[in-house]
């Protein structure tokens, strides 16, 4: 799972950041979304989809899938 986040559509409500700190932080400069694990463990994928539906402007989705890289989950 890939995390995608579009600063451009993001309003700065810091929902994604209330659901899940451990993933997502918002821009000092403007309040926007930052990524700070942008392919986070699949132990977190319920969090994470969570967060990602509770985006009011709808500035993260998700990749799912395997990884490019040939890495798995843990």
């Amino acid at each position: 799972m890939k995390i995608i986040a579009d600063s451009g559509r993001c309003i700065g409500a810091g929902m994604c950041v209330l659901a899940l700190g451990e993933v997502f932080d918002q821009s000092e400069e403007d309040g926007t979304v930052v990524l700070l694990d942008p392919d986070p463990p699949a132990s977190m994928a319920g969090a994470v989809r969570r967060a990602v539906q509770l985006c009011p402007s709808g500035a993260l989705s998700l990749a799912e899938g395997d990884r490019a890289d040939g890495e798995r989950d843990t």
